[in-house]
């Protein structure tokens, strides 16, 4: 299972969100930059990026993302507010395409179709239904139907949150995760809830692909190191 530690970025900062809530914000580094070198020294082999301002259409922090990835030997994924590839040509390794996904999948599969293995389908879900813009809208779309969309059958991944979950470290959804991860072959990859490394295993016991984690490595919970080591074992 793959480790992606996550680099939320809000008006140039590296922030958490509790449960997606933009007034309930907790900044972490005033330089994303140095944050993902400092995981990629730690052994990490991805770095997960979001742009929290681009995903509300409140402005964008592009440039703060493409000179993370270019500081890095390692690639970055990233999300929030992607409507193009145009990240992909400046030099980020995945892009994760959330809203557009579900407003256009027709698009979203000609991206698919044109960078393989380098776009990535973002499902985030209350209860079920897929929210977009920021998590702010219902989009109507269940998440059991979206990950059998043929649309995306080739995506790189479905990287599924689970919003009521996200940076409360109160555990991930790993019934429906392990649900989700049985009903598509297109690879899982986790985001919200983990706060402790059994987590990270039961996450990994149910074929789950790869794991975002956040807060649980900004509030010391666990290394890098020792997430990796979890991942792995």
């Amino acid at each position: 299972m793959e480790l992606y530690p996550a680099i939320d970025i809000r008006g140039g900062r590296a922030v958490r969100l509790h449960q997606g809530d933009f007034d309930r914000e907790t900044i972490y580094d005033d330089d994303p930059i140095a944050r993902a070198r400092a995981f990629e020294t730690a052994g990490a082999r991805w770095v997960h990026v979001v742009d929290l301002d681009a995903a509300r259409t409140h402005g964008t922090n592009r440039d703060v993302v493409v000179a993370l990835s270019k500081a890095l030997s390692i690639p970055v994924q990233t999300g929030g507010g992607v409507r193009d590839a145009s990240l992909l040509a400046d030099g980020v390794g995945r892009i994760v395409c959330g809203s557009i996904a579900v407003s256009n999948p027709g698009f979203t599969q000609s991206l698919i179709s044109s960078y393989p293995g380098r776009v990535a389908v973002g499902l985030d879900h209350r209860d079920g239904e897929i929210r977009t813009r920021g998590w702010e809208v219902r989009s109507g779309v269940q998440l059991h139907d979206a990950v059998q969309w043929p649309a995306f059958s080739h995506a790189a991944s479905f990287v599924i949150t689970n919003i009521a979950r996200d940076a409360t470290m109160a555990g991930p959804d790993i019934e429906g995760l392990g649900d989700a991860v049985a009903s598509t072959a297109v690879p899982v990859v986790a985001s919200g809830g983990v706060g402790s490394l059994d987590d990270l295993r039961a996450l990994r016991d149910v074929g789950v692909a790869g794991v975002i984690v956040g807060k649980a490595i900004y509030e010391q919970c666990f290394t890098v190191e020792e997430a990796l080591a979890a991942c792995e074992a």
